[in-house]
C-alpha cells in the first residue's frame, strides 16, 4: 500500500487516497463538513475526515479524553440505539454515523469533535483560544452562556461555543454533499460552482450586543476598527481586535482540519 493510501472498511471497492481540497465535503464516515485534507476516492466521490479513517479490526485504542476522565471512548461505524435518538456531548448535535462511544457512560463524541484542539493561535500577538467543557463568559456569536464546548482566550473576553460554529456551518453549508451519486463518479454542484460563503461568522454579541457592519464592509476591516483607536498594553481590546481571526481559526478546527486556515480558505468564504 502507498504512502497516503488507506484501504478503508466503508469503502472496500478502492482505495483512498490522503488529498487537499480547499472545497468543503460532507464525510461519508460522521456525516459531518469538513474541509481542506481529507482521504477521497474520486471514483465514487468518497470522503472521509482524516479523523474518521480509523479501522474498525483491529479497533483503534480507546480514546482518553481530559473532559472526561473516566470514560473510555470506543470508535465504532455506528452509535448504539435508534438512529436520531444518539447526540454529540462536545457540539450538540445528532450521531449520524461515525462516533466515539463510551459504553459506560453513554457519552458520545463525533471524531473531529472528539480530536479538537485544547489550543489554539488566534492570529500572533500571544492571544491564544483554549477550550474549555463549559463556557464561564457569554459566547461572541449567540450572547448565551452554557451550551456546548467552547473556545475561549487567555484574557475571557472572547468566547465562542463550538455548537454555534455548527450551526453556522449547517445554516451555510446545508447542502453540502447531500446529493452525492456513489458508484458512477458523480460530482455534487459544489465542486462545479464554487464554495459556498460561512454566514454569520463575523455576527456578535460580544461586548454588549454591537451590531454587525453592512455587507459592505469586510470582517477584517471589521474587527480592525478598534485597531486605531485602541491603548497600548490593553490586552482585552487586543483581544477583540482578533475575534474576527479567533472564529476563522475555530471554524477550521471544528471542519476537521486547523491548517485549511494557512491557505487563506476559511477566510476567504467568510460573508457578514
Amino acid at each position: 500500500m502507498r504512502y497516503g493510501e488507506v484501504a478503508h472498511f466503508s469503502h472496500p471497492q478502492h482505495r483512498l487516497r490522503l488529498e487537499h481540497l480547499d472545497t468543503p465535503f460532507r464525510c461519508d464516515g460522521c456525516r459531518e463538513v469538513g474541509i481542506g485534507a481529507r482521504f477521497r476516492c474520486a471514483a465514487d466521490d468518497v470522503d472521509l475526515h482524516r479523523q474518521c479513517a480509523l479501522p474498525l479490526h483491529p479497533p483503534p485504542p480507546p480514546l482518553r479524553h481530559p473532559f472526561y476522565p473516566r470514560c473510555a471512548f470506543h470508535f465504532m461505524a455506528r452509535a448504539p440505539g435508534a438512529p436520531g435518538s444518539r447526540y454529540c456531548n462536545a457540539c450538540g448535535r445528532d450521531v449520524a454515523g461515525f462516533v466515539y462511544h463510551c459504553r459506560d457512560c453513554g457519552f458520545d463524541l463525533h471524531p473531529c469533535c472528539a480530536t479538537l484542539p485544547h489550543v489554539l493561535d488566534a492570529g500572533g500577538g500571544g492571544v491564544r483560544l483554549y477550550l474549555h467543557p463549559k463556557a464561564a463568559a457569554a459566547c461572541h456569536r449567540c450572547g448565551q452562556r452554557g451550551r456546548s464546548w467552547t473556545y475561549r482566550s487567555g484574557c475571557r473576553s472572547y468566547s465562542l461555543h463550538v455548537a454555534c460554529v455548527m450551526d453556522m456551518l449547517v445554516e451555510s453549508w446545508g447542502a453540502v454533499g447531500r446529493h452525492k451519486q456513489h458508484g458512477g463518479g458523480g460530482s455534487s454542484a459544489l465542486y462545479l460552482y464554487g464554495v459556498p460563503p460561512i454566514r454569520g461568522a463575523a455576527k456578535s454579541s460580544h461586548a454588549g450586543g454591537s451590531p454587525a457592519p453592512s455587507s459592505s464592509s469586510s470582517s477584517s476591516s471589521y474587527w480592525g476598527m478598534g485597531r486605531r483607536k485602541k491603548k497600548k498594553g490593553s490586552k482585552v481590546k487586543r483581544c477583540c481586535e482578533i475575534a474576527g481571526f479567533a472564529a476563522q481559526v475555530v471554524i477550521s478546527a471544528v471542519l476537521g482540519d486547523p491548517t485549511a486556515l494557512i491557505a487563506g480558505v476559511i477566510g476567504s468564504l467568510i460573508a457578514i
